[in-house]
């Protein structure tokens, strides 16, 4: 019992090492909208937007359902809060709230801003704790966004331009906070990361994040954080 506790204690005081570095899911989205103010371009189906209004028609985004919640930006976990708390202790005791209350370790990985993204409002909500992989190519589901969901097997296919992201991310997050994936998660993260490999935007914005963090994303390439302000 003792090893464990002090392995916790060592994780812990290593997420929590660098002082700017969000404490807390309400902390990460004030700075995530700075981090991406200069870019201002939404993650599943690429638009832009101005404050937290989408412009919809100039990326041919069509609402499926939802316009007033596809009209506004909201910050997504590309692995779920629900994914990253159902394995921990307090999830079984309380749920979300618990686990940001009373568990350190989930504070810091909810803020992680290496897995905070702008989404589509409505994408956002209908993501909701699905999984991603692949689908049969559909047309017209958000209009022009090639981001799809299947409601029923509870699957995600994201647009090409951003597996490769959503690969890293989620082997980033099972490295750092010890969060188990599934054999067919581990193979299908794996292969994307091999198809779709690193982009500049995707350096530039591990360096960014990396300099609020402390720490970037390893599967992403190396930070200079000298360069820092």
């Amino acid at each position: 019992m003792r090893v464990r506790l002090l392995a916790f204690a060592s994780l812990f005081t290593a997420l929590s090492a660098h002082a700017t570095a969000p404490q807390t899911f309400s902390e990460a989205k004030k700075i995530a909208w700075k981090l991406y103010e200069p870019q201002s371009t939404e993650f599943y189906c690429g638009c832009k937007y101005s404050g937290n209004r989408v412009d919809l028609k100039a990326c041919g985004y069509v609402p499926r359902k939802n316009a007033n919640r596809a009209a506004r930006i909201e910050w997504e976990h590309i692995v779920p809060a629900w994914q990253i708390g159902h394995q921990r202790q307090c999830w079984q005791n309380g749920g979300r709230k618990n686990c940001t209350r009373n568990d350190p370790v989930y504070k810091v990985a909810e803020a992680d801003l290496h897995n905070l993204v702008p989404s589509i409002g409505e994408v956002n909500g209908d993501r909701n704790n699905f999984s991603f992989g692949w689908l049969p190519t559909q047309t017209g589901q958000y209009g022009s966004c090639l981001t799809q969901v299947d409601f029923k097997a509870k699957k995600v296919m994201p647009r090409p331009r951003i597996r490769g992201m959503i690969a890293r991310t989620y082997l980033y997050m099972s490295k750092r906070y010890n969060l188990r994936l599934s054999k067919q998660d581990q193979q299908l993260y794996a292969a994307w990361n091999k198809t779709y490999p690193v982009q500049n935007w995707e350096r530039q914005r591990n360096q960014a994040v990396a300099c609020v963090m402390g720490q970037g994303n390893d599967f992403v390439g190396p930070v200079n954080l000298k360069a820092c302000d």
